[in-house]
């Protein structure tokens, strides 16, 4: 049965690639189009060939499908525009640690962060990596064999974009690592805690950088959160702030996540990219 794995013990799995794009047919959906009426449809459309797939299992791959389609709108930003940054997917760190991208030494300096701070006090310094790390536009643009935008969506696209942050491992200096993006196709309470801690961590360890280094004014590291649908109660659990920036007098406490985008549309996926790439 095309994209639907049957387990053995009477249960099912979907192969949430193939039944993505087996159900737009490779096509990008219309920009206007409401993201969460188009996953509903296309549970449907599953649930039609195989009604015993459970709700469980269709939540589960539209947080994929969601980054999936914001990935290639950031890719198409960066190609259309001369001054954007390029936003990438990160895979999970257990396959890859988002860290690497930075140059070698710098990238040392984090590791000797981590087993100083296990040594002293036998805490660990444990991390995820964001979903969207963004990287400088000028970097990319030199790094990068062939900039083209993808009209449409296939497996050669999504290979593309879940690769593409290979091209960048151990050549990102203190700069050109620009922010990060937290990603949820939707928010419950304890993702919007994941968020701001993630983002606070993410900004902490780029103050150690900037310390180790001898840089007195850095740029700073952004940090946003995307999702379908953003609550007032969202924004202000997401207002928390940075906890390093709070421990001495002289710095100015900063936001864990900077701003806070609802994306529920291609189109709205623009205007987002358009703020947060722009340079």
């Amino acid at each position: 049965m095309p994209y639907i794995r049957n387990l053995g013990n009477g249960g099912y799995q979907v192969i949430k690639d193939e039944a993505f794009f087996h159900l737009l047919n490779g096509n990008l959906p219309e920009a206007t189009k409401s993201l969460s009426v188009l996953f509903t449809e296309l549970d449907t459309a599953i649930r039609d060939r195989e009604p015993s797939i459970t709700t469980g299992a269709l939540s589960n791959v539209h947080g994929d499908w969601y980054e999936w389609l914001l990935a290639i709108t950031a890719w198409n930003h960066f190609c259309l525009n001369q001054n954007s940054h390029l936003a990438i997917l990160m895979p999970n760190i257990s396959q890859f640690d988002v860290a690497r991208l930075y140059e070698p030494t710098i990238n040392a300096t984090i590791e000797d962060l981590r087993t100083k701070v296990q040594e002293s006090s036998g805490v660990r310094l444990i991390t995820s990596n964001p979903d969207f790390v963004i990287i400088d536009g000028n970097l990319a643009r030199q790094l990068l064999p062939e900039i083209n935008a993808h009209q449409n969506f296939d497996t050669n696209s999504l290979n593309f974009l879940e690769t593409l942050y290979t091209h960048f491992i151990g050549r990102c200096n203190f700069y050109q690592i620009i922010g990060y993006a937290s990603v949820k196709a939707s928010l419950r309470p304890d993702r919007r805690l994941q968020i701001a801690h993630e983002g606070s961590l993410m900004k902490a360890i780029y103050t150690h950088l900037q310390t180790r280094q001898w840089i007195l004014n850095p740029p700073g590291l952004k940090y946003y959160a995307i999702s379908t649908r953003i609550t007032d109660p969202d924004r202000v659990a997401l207002k928390t702030v940075a906890t390093h920036s709070i421990t001495i007098v002289s710095s100015i406490p900063q936001a864990a996540v900077d701003d806070v985008f609802e994306v529920n549309s291609l189109q709205q996926a623009q205007v987002a990219f358009e703020e947060i790439l722009n340079a």
